[in-house]
């Protein structure tokens, strides 16, 4: 019995330890040392989503994809060096990943800031700004916890394997949002983050064209700036066919109608196990927003780094 035993306490210790790590994550953990932190995201994200709202979508997206690679460690937001290989490109993020410069300019204006300098991750600035993103366009808002480090090392591999593609079915997204510790209601709901942004037409193109889920007006109006043969590769057309500058529900409303852009959308009602909570959100915004900010709290703390683990990085593009 004492190796049973042994194996007990030890998987014991472990949870205990993963439990407290995850503990240290708190929404007032910079309270005392950069007090003026949130006000320094809120307005750097204010003035980025005036020149470009689609900027919400895309600082959003960093999170997600940064979340899902090794937990929310900033792993994104380094560069490719001569020595070092990262995930910006990944198939997911090359070409498509961007906002950047908007987390480079916080990052500078936290620095800035005597209390701040040396203090704040950019793993926190990152699920800031895509709070404050979500926010400024009309979505909800949430105490975000903080107390994240920033990752010393990325992976493309992870990358290219964990994040879903625009082309995942019902069973692929449901796996791969399990891995991480979240459930096919999390899924649902975060995937109304495409009620803002944008997508490419060589993510769509299939789906307008080949499948008969879609409706017929909605398919044609979107093949008029994505070309069946060839062309047009890059051409965005909205996620949300309503408001695509505004968080709300109609993303749902898109999909109760057939209008979902994207495959991966499209599958969340489509005669399957999600098709109810869909219903629901297409008719009650304030369920949808209540839920999603849930969500995303509960996304933001997969395996998050803290403590003594990783570093605060000067420069959020390099390790120190």
């Amino acid at each position: 019995m004492a190796p049973l035993t042994n194996l007990f306490v030890s998987l014991t210790i472990l949870s205990l330890f993963a439990c407290s790590s995850n503990a240290q994550l708190s929404p007032t953990f910079y309270d005392k040392t950069c007090p003026n932190l949130q006000t320094i995201v809120r307005n750097a994200m204010k003035q980025a989503l005036n020149k470009e709202p689609r900027l919400g979508a895309s600082i959003l997206r960093l999170f997600f994809h940064d979340c899902f690679v090794n937990g929310c460690d900033a792993s994104i937001l380094l560069d490719d060096t001569a020595t070092f290989v990262g995930e910006k490109n990944a198939g997911a993020n090359k070409n498509s990943a961007r906002g950047f410069e908007v987390i480079d300019t916080i990052k500078t204006n936290v620095e800035a800031n005597p209390a701040c300098n040396g203090k704040v991750s950019c793993a926190d600035i990152l699920a800031l700004a895509a709070r404050d993103g979500i926010a400024l366009l009309g979505g909800p808002s949430w105490a975000v916890p903080l107390g994240r480090r920033d990752a010393r090392t990325a992976s493309i591999d992870t990358a290219n394997n964990d994040i879903p593609g625009p082309s995942s079915d019902l069973t692929t997204l449901t796996t791969k949002f399990a891995a991480k510790g979240l459930s096919p209601s999390d899924l649902t709901v975060l995937s109304g983050a495409h009620t803002i942004g944008q997508s490419e037409c060589q993510f769509f193109k299939t789906r307008i064209y080949n499948e008969t889920n879609i409706d017929t007006k909605f398919a044609t109006s979107r093949q008029a700036n994505c070309p069946f043969s060839s062309g047009g590769e890059t051409t965005l057309a909205p996620l949300d066919s309503l408001t695509p500058n505004r968080f709300d529900n109609n993303y749902y409303k898109d999909l109760v109608a057939n209008r979902g852009l994207l495959h991966s959308d499209q599958v969340l009602f489509n005669g399957g196990s999600q098709d109810s909570l869909v219903r629901t959100y297409s008719t009650n915004n304030v369920a949808f927003f209540n839920d999603f900010a849930a969500a995303m709290v509960k996304m933001s703390k997969i395996s998050p780094l803290t403590g003594t683990s990783g570093e605060i990085r000067k420069n959020c593009r390099v390790i120190n």
